[in-house]
């Protein structure tokens, strides 16, 4: 009689791609929403979830079950690191200036309305 139940769980397994994992463990980090919540939006169960961010901080990759290398000696940056730290700074670079720039537009507009309000 179990023998049933368990077929039935079985067939109920998905497989997730590596992309899909890689993504749902990115929302969790990157927004910092609650596990069970991002979860829920994605459809599914939460210890999954939880086990994949798990290993993605572990391991580096919520598809790998190998440890990333240790942090290099002296606690300098390795090269993808610092690859990646140059990318993010330029990515911040380049929001502040767009925010630089709306805030200007911003500050006409309210200029504008203000002179044809009168």
């Amino acid at each position: 009689m179990t023998g049933g139940i368990v077929g039935v769980m079985a067939s109920r397994k998905r497989i997730y791609d590596a992309e899909f994992r890689e993504g749902a463990v990115r929302i969790v980090t990157e927004t910092g929403k609650p596990i069970p919540e991002v979860a829920e939006d994605l459809g599914i169960h939460p210890g999954t979830l939880h086990s994949w961010v798990s290993r993605a901080r572990r391991n580096g990759s919520p598809s790998s079950d190998r440890p990333v290398a240790e942090p290099s000696p002296g606690g300098r940056l390795r090269e993808g690191e610092r690859a990646e730290l140059e990318r993010l700074r330029a990515e911040a670079r380049e929001k502040d200036k767009r925010i630089r720039e709306l805030e200007m537009e911003r500050d006409v507009c309210k200029r504008f309305v203000a002179l044809w309000v009168k």
